[in-house]
């Protein structure tokens, strides 16, 4: 299963609350994009819009093999491949209470990409610095267990 792009600023702005698979709708030239490493998920979100969701703001860069790519967008709005009860469960988890849908990585599941979506609740600055001291004092622990051993 190996993982394309990974979020990685949002484990750092977001508390992660539920975490949901997903399918993407995509042209072929994008999918060799994505498994030759032209991915970017930084700065993107997921909308659910007419009882459909969307991946919005994902860089997907253009395939250099690809012919006639004049029109192509590369953050283009990319449908996402779920069931109605799963649009409708993330729909009722972020109604009115301060949640919003990330993608936190995309990956391969049985030769299919795959996009792990998360429902997150933004971190306030406090709350940051607090994870970022907490990793601070594991990495000290860790570097005196090394030495000791």
């Amino acid at each position: 299963m190996p993982t394309y792009a990974r979020n990685k600023k949002a484990l750092y702005n977001y508390s992660i609350e539920d975490q949901i698979e997903a399918g993407l709708v995509l042209a072929g030239h994008e999918v060799k994009s994505i498994r030759g490493g032209q991915v970017s998920l930084e700065g993107a979100y997921v909308t659910i819009r007419a009882g459909e969701a969307y991946l919005r703001n994902a860089y997907v860069g253009k395939y250099k093999q690809a012919s006639n790519l004049d029109g192509y967008d590369e953050q283009r709005e990319r449908k996402l491949l779920l069931n109605k009860n799963e649009i409708i469960r993330l729909t009722d988890q972020t109604k009115g209470k301060g949640l919003t849908l990330i993608p936190l990585e995309i990956y391969t599941s049985k030769k299919r990409l795959k996009l792990k979506v998360g429902v997150a609740k933004g971190k306030k600055q406090f709350d940051k610095r607090e994870t970022i001291k907490r990793k601070e004092a594991k990495r000290k622990v860790d570097r005196v267990m090394k030495t000791e051993v």
